[in-house]
């Protein structure tokens, strides 16, 4: 098979997985037709043990109300629940509750209160990929340059158009780190998880766990996992804590390193849209170029 006949199954194989995903959320039947969200809150905040492992997130007590009893149910992760979600907690913090439709035992939680969706994030996806293979299979393997500019145009202006927005939203994100307030924080454990690959492999992930105090009096439980030198031996070290006073889970140790992301995020939006658009004229090139159609 050769490599158009490969890009052919490739949109055919995403055509028929975005068709099935489609049609189970008209059916209502996709997982997150059949999840019930709910808005819990944090009761209690288990400190994490020191030397332990950062699966299952930190350890809470959830309490929140059954819709058809109208009771209200305590409910904890204890590192049972599988994945990390849980990396920042405070008692009072709403946080999300999710199950699947009549087995409410089968819980879990997520960052934040959901709401519920149709599940055609899949989808979507899947009809985003068929739409660049076509666009690979037209423009090299059938000689059709014309699919470079209707690839790469329309999302090259709306890349341009969002850019000023971008750099807005980055104006703000640094006026808040610039008026966020310091706070002294405690390293209270260090985390230390251990994997080894098929190949025999060992990889070694440190997350330190930080714990301080909001001026507001909320103690805040959270996964430090950058911005602080040497987390492997960061036990039990004394921490300055820049937070906003809105959100206590908007923290960080670094200021002037959360300055230099939020610049680096306009450079790569700026970069793509570059990109495009000389993907868009790669395409005009082509078009106009000996033996090919004229615009």
């Amino acid at each position: 098979m050769g490599w158009d006949g490969f890009l052919v199954l490739w949109c055919a194989v995403w055509g028929v997985a975005a068709l099935v995903g489609y049609g189970m959320s008209l059916a209502g039947v996709t997982r997150a037709q059949r999840t019930v969200r709910l808005t819990g809150r944090i009761q209690r905040v288990r400190e994490p043990r020191h030397g332990g492992s950062r699966k299952g997130g930190i350890s809470v007590v959830v309490s929140y109300r059954d819709p058809a009893s109208g009771q209200e149910v305590t409910v904890t992760n204890d590192g049972e629940r599988g994945d990390t979600v849980i990396t920042c907690a405070w008692e009072g913090r709403e946080i999300g509750v999710c199950y699947p439709r009549g087995r409410p035992h089968a819980y879990w939680f997520s960052d934040t209160p959901e709401e519920p969706g149709r599940g055609l994030g899949r989808p979507s996806f899947a009809v985003f990929l068929v739409y660049a293979g076509l666009v690979v299979l037209a423009a090299v393997g059938w000689g059709w340059p014309w699919a470079l500019i209707g690839f790469g145009g329309p999302w090259a202006v709306s890349g341009a158009v969002q850019l000023p927005g971008a750099v807005r939203a980055k104006n703000r994100r640094i006026e808040r780190l610039a008026a966020m307030e310091t706070v002294r924080g405690r390293v209270v454990a260090v985390l230390k998880d251990v994997s080894v690959d098929d190949d025999g492999h060992t990889s070694t992930v440190i997350t330190p766990v930080v714990s301080f105090t909001t001026g507001e009096g909320t103690a805040v439980t959270a996964y430090c996992t950058s911005n602080l030198p040497d987390p492997a031996g960061a036990y039990g070290r004394d921490v300055a804590v820049h937070r906003t006073s809105a959100d206590p889970a908007g923290f960080t140790l670094d200021r002037a390193a959360e300055h230099r992301s939020e610049e680096r995020q306009v450079t790569f939006h700026v970069l793509a849209v570059v990109v495009l658009v000389a993907t868009t004229v790669a395409g005009a090139v082509m078009v106009r170029g000996p033996g090919a159609l004229l615009w």
